[in-house]
């Protein structure tokens, strides 16, 4: 059957989380109006945070390429 996600991307490098289907409809409503969001906060000044709470080591050289 292959890889499910072989052809989920929009851009290169990306990454795969998951979410309870709980808060499923917050992150639709997000993926909705990020670029709204992104006009604000860059994806970056974003996205370390979140690694950062979920305790994910990271090197900036490897995130960023």
């Amino acid at each position: 059957m292959g890889d499910p996600y072989s052809d989920f991307y929009w851009q290169d490098g990306y990454g795969i989380f998951s979410v309870s289907p709980k808060r499923a409809d917050t992150v639709v409503d997000y993926i909705k109006n990020q670029h709204i969001h992104h006009q604000k906060m860059s994806f970056k000044d974003e996205f370390r945070p979140f690694l950062k709470n979920y305790d994910i080591d990271f090197d900036d050289r490897n995130v960023w390429g």
